[in-house]
């Protein structure tokens, strides 16, 4: 599971006047967006995120300063930097994620595939394991 988080360079357009970056549903990334929401103003010791999910799938895309993002699916860990605002990170269904080591100017922006559900996040990762284990 873990080898399906994968780093998505986003296509980048730009002259004189900056840079553009376009992020499609079901062309640059392999959901339909339905649900958006960003996270900034954390400080560099708080850990967001600390779940996983039955049923969501998302990319994160630090658009303004960086952060680290640790993906587990219960036996192996991987470790990203989100560091350029045209990188995100896709996220399948059913991995355990912390987003960490923020920036001051750190914009994380998440785009999701499904709307909010609560009773679709395991928060408890011994539970997770559990939810793993009968994979």
């Amino acid at each position: 599971m873990i080898e399906e988080c994968k780093l998505i360079e986003f296509p980048q357009h730009g002259d004189e006047r900056g840079h553009l970056v376009i992020v499609e549903g079901n062309q640059d990334i392999p959901f339909d967006i339905k649900r958006v929401f960003y996270i900034y103003g954390s400080d560099k010791d708080v850990i967001r995120g600390r779940h996983a999910n039955y049923n969501s799938e998302f990319v994160l895309i630090n658009v303004a300063g960086t952060s680290k993002v640790k993906v587990d699916d219960g036996t192996n860990q991987k470790v990203f930097d989100l560091d350029r605002p045209h990188i995100g990170i896709y996220l399948p269904k059913l991995v355990w994620k912390d987003m960490y080591d923020f920036s001051e100017d750190s914009v994380l922006l998440v785009l999701a595939s499904e709307h909010y559900d609560n009773n679709e996040y395991i928060r408890d990762y011994d539970e997770y394991i559990k939810v793993m284990k009968n994979q």
